[in-house]
């Protein structure tokens, strides 16, 4: 009784509902929209593609890693309180990072347009007041400090009246004093005297002929010093080398312009936030499976993956709707954007306390690694399996370009933070309505042609994006997402049943989901990075939906080509099995009871004939 007291399928359901409702509900306010935020600082379709596609491959090594090494030392629950609370503290981070001084393009609620229309008619104003000298009074300098966020410009060489200003006696003071570390000064200064005294004829030639004997002399000074250094330094050779190797990626950063700097620095914060957050789903999965097996309840796992579409869609439709009714600078000079961040570390901390009494169970017997490693095998060995694998590879490509670019379409034709959530999450709540219609799609068409069907209908969606016309205007493809990753998905499923063998069905689906949403997805990212930098959003749509109008046009043609492998249905074969030994009973017992009766007749008709 006090075994059946600790397991509680009812309660572990729940936290596991729980808790994957909240992680999917996080990710849903911040992943979406992340992509815009690295538009809005700065970085171009290419940098922002390799940023994704980095953070997808880094899930690809870490999520079953991890999961092995929580196993193997038994530190499951504090593998994913940490990856909560470390993945909540590096994506508040992440607001630490300056933006590049990159002029926004399509921004609904354009920040920089703020402070930088004061900063253009500064400008013309100055480009209007170098015409001619009549205009040259119009712009004080008293005014131009009046005005916030406004830099005086400096002057150039140009104003003639400035060169007099030097003295014979205080420039050759300042070259023999300060020269010695800046050579250039004085070769622009010899070239400032020079045009004022050919402008200005009343600048004696004894100046210039000061300026250059003391740049002659900062020059002689400079060799003599530069030995002296030389021989100083040769015996720090080996000290300064090494500090300059440790130094060398800072110097090379500091090298760099703004946008290459922001973008190196985006790089390294995404993949130690990826890095953090790639644990928690594997780990989590494998302790719940393990405590419903362990119960005998292992037919119920499935019923928690539909609260994960659930959080996803109310976390994209309440952050956009959140963010939508903010003003676009909230608390002095923050975007708004950063409400994102926010809410996603906040939700991971709702999620933490699901996380501690989630109930988990070690099942030291079960190995996942040579577990992954058969299923592998199982998909390599069956041809129609290969191709439900190729498949899942190109739509995880495809699905990656919609991700992260469909926003900046839906972005630059006037859509907003509430029209991009509503969107996406009538999108995801497509998807979580298609088990109601796979009763009926099952009986019309086998799970292949449901592939086929389900990848045709990606197709047509990113089709649609590219002739996307206004805010609203996305909504009506968002629906097909029921027939496309709805049914897709169903279809992986059924292909994982026919392929694999008891015990193994979850590997196999484990290997279809990291062959789409990680490597499909990681090789999509830096692909649609640079075809949208080369061609633009609009072909990266129409190159999308052709080439997977093509591949399922091939799939069709090469499922009916590849062999029909018959799928052994073990509760019938066991059925059977049954059968057959009832029958083999009964045909005993019915020949044990023949024989005892006719003995008994026999042994009857012996008595008679003795008694006569």
């Amino acid at each position: 009784m006090r075994r059946n007291k600790q397991i509680d399928v009812e309660r572990a359901l729940a936290l596991a509902s729980v808790l994957n409702f909240l992680c999917s509900c996080a990710k849903g306010c911040l992943l979406p929209f992340l992509t815009l935020y690295l538009r809005q600082l700065g970085l171009t379709p290419a940098m922002t593609g390799v940023v994704m596609g980095t953070r997808h491959l880094i899930a690809l090594v870490c999520s079953p890693v991890a999961s092995l090494l929580s196993k193997h030392y038994n530190k499951r629950r504090a593998v994913i309180g940490g990856s909560l609370v470390c993945s909540a503290a590096v994506a508040l981070v992440l607001l630490l990072i300056p933006p590049a001084d990159v002029h926004e393009q399509g921004s609904a609620c354009n920040t920089s347009n703020l402070t930088s229309g004061a900063a253009h008619s500064l400008g013309d104003k100055l480009l209007t007041s170098s015409v001619g000298p009549e205009t040259s009074t119009s712009t004080r300098p008293e005014d131009l400090v009046s005005q916030p966020d406004v830099t005086l410009p400096a002057k150039t060489i140009t104003d003639t009246k400035s060169a007099p200003v030097m003295t014979t006696s205080k420039t050759s003071n300042d070259h023999r004093a300060g020269d010695k570390s800046h050579p250039q000064l004085s070769q622009e200064t010899v070239a400032v005297a020079v045009n004022s005294s050919l402008r200005d004829p009343q600048i004696s030639s004894s100046a210039l002929y000061h300026v250059t004997s003391s740049s002659a002399a900062a020059v002689r000074n400079k060799r003599s010093n530069s030995k002296s250094a030389s021989v100083e330094l040769q015996g720090e050779k080996t000290a300064a080398v090494e500090e300059e190797r440790h130094f060398d990626f800072l110097e090379s950063l500091k090298a760099m312009d703004p946008q290459h700097q922001l973008f190196f620095m985006m790089l390294i914060v995404v993949s130690a936030w990826e890095c953090a957050s790639a644990p928690l789903e594997w780990t989590a999965d494998d302790g719940l499976y393990e405590y419903l097996d362990f119960a005998d309840a292992s037919d119920r796992y499935s019923s928690t993956g539909l609260w994960g579409l659930l959080g996803a869609a109310c976390g994209a439709g309440g952050a956009g709707l959140l963010v939508s009714q903010l003003s676009c600078l909230i608390a002095g000079q923050t975007r708004r954007s950063v409400v994102h961040f926010y809410c996603y570390a906040a939700l991971a901390a709702l999620a933490l306390p699901a996380a501690c009494y989630l109930p988990l169970y070690l099942n030291k017997k079960r190995d996942r690694a040579n577990g992954l490693l058969k299923a592998v095998q199982l998909v390599r060995g069956s041809p129609r399996a290969l191709l439900c694998a190729i498949t899942t590879l190109l739509v995880g490509a495809a699905c990656s370009s919609v991700e992260n670019f469909l926003l900046w379409q839906m972005q630059d034709h006037g859509s907003n933070e509430l029209h991009m959530g509503l969107s996406l999450a009538l999108a995801l709540l497509s998807q979580a309505a298609f088990p109601l219609l796979a009763g009926r799609v099952s009986k019309i068409l086998s799970p292949g042609r449901v592939l086929a069907v389900g990848a045709t209908c990606l197709g047509l969606q990113c089709f649609y994006y590219s002739f996307l016309w206004g805010p609203w205007a996305a909504l009506p493809a968002q629906t097909l997402s029921c027939l496309s990753s709805g049914a897709l998905w169903w279809a992986v499923s059924a292909q994982c049943e026919d392929v694999a063998t008891p015990g193994a069905e979850r590997s196999v689906r484990r290997v279809y989901s990291a062959l789409s949403l990680h490597l499909g997805s990681g090789l999509g990212s830096f692909a649609g990075g640079y075809v949208v930098q080369r061609f633009g959003l609009t072909w990266l749509f129409r190159g999308v939906a052709v080439g997977l109008t093509a591949w399922c046009v091939c799939l069709l043609l090469l499922q009916w080509k590849a062999p029909r492998q018959r799928r052994i249905n073990y509760s019938r074969l066991l059925a059977a099995n049954a059968s057959e030994a009832s029958d083999s009973e009964s045909e005993q017992e019915r020949d044990w009871l023949d024989k005892a009766m006719e003995d008994d007749r026999s042994n009857n008709n012996y008595g008679r004939r003795i008694n006569h």
